[in-house]
């Protein structure tokens, strides 16, 4: 069996209970050593075998994986966040079971729910945004055309956006040509949850100006949107005023359904 694990956003602490019982079980840990805080590997076990992916290609990660499996050793692929998340991971499920070769997931924490924990963030606010675009950049790799930054700013909803820091002044004239103000409120989180963790809070006419002064270049999420502002509505869910199936509503104005005056 191949268990493709998430590491979460970067702490040691912050991978799954379930992911830490599997690194410590596992033969064979394949792990993404450009992004895998490598402090997870410490509970490996002594004979355990490591590879960094960050060095191999997908052909060379998937013969590892089958051979292990073939020899009938516990292999841990290990990917940074969450593995749905720009990890690359379809590829490799394709190959493995091209070979015949069972594989499970045990999900992780996403560095974009870290991002919002450093930020003390909400990304869904009622009457601000109830919806979250996570997307990226194209660069080295294409984006499809009809995903494109500017297309998605329209919505005006929250926008967290993956390995796009290196091109900001780009992104920002993105974002505005989309709709989105230059005073738009928004954040540049480095390294979520890490022990060098920086959270730089700008707008989105002075993303680029902030990355530039405090040298970030790459390893940090871009959060686009008024949720970052000081705004938004009291939430119904527990409002007395609002009925559900475990709270009857109090009565006063507005709990028959219709407007208050």
């Amino acid at each position: 069996m191949v268990v493709f694990v998430g590491a979460g956003p970067g702490a040691e602490d912050l991978i799954t209970v379930r992911g830490q019982r599997l690194l410590a079980q596992a033969d064979i840990i394949v792990y993404a050593g450009s992004l895998v805080n490598p402090g997870l590997l410490d509970i490996k076990k002594q004979n355990c075998r490591v590879y960094n992916s960050a060095y191999m290609t997908l052909e060379e990660v998937l013969d590892v994986m089958i051979q292990g499996e073939r020899d009938n050793k516990r292999v841990v692929r290990l990917h940074t966040g969450d593995p749905c998340l720009y990890g690359a991971v379809r590829e490799q499920m394709d190959g493995l079971e091209k070979a015949g070769v069972a594989y499970e997931v045990c999900p992780g924490v996403s560095s974009f729910c870290g991002a919002a924990a450093a930020l003390g963030a909400e990304y869904t606010l009622p009457g601000i945004s109830q919806s979250v675009v996570i997307t990226r950049m194209a660069g080295r790799t294409a984006v499809p055309q009809k995903e494109s930054i500017k297309d998605f700013a329209a919505h005006q909803a929250t926008m967290v956006v993956f390995l796009s820091t290196g091109m900001l002044p780009a992104l920002a004239a993105e974002l505005q040509a989309g709709g989105y103000a230059s005073e738009t409120p928004a954040a540049i989180v480095y390294k979520a949850s890490w022990p060098d963790e920086k959270v730089l809070r700008c707008t989105v006419g002075t993303l680029a100006d902030t990355a530039r002064r405090e040298g970030i270049t790459k390893t940090a999420l871009i959060v686009i949107g008024d949720i970052l502002g000081g705004g938004y509505e009291r939430s119904k869910l527990y409002d007395p005023t609002f009925g559900t199936e475990f709270r009857s509503a109090v009565k006063g104005e507005g709990t028959d359904g219709t407007d208050p005056e």
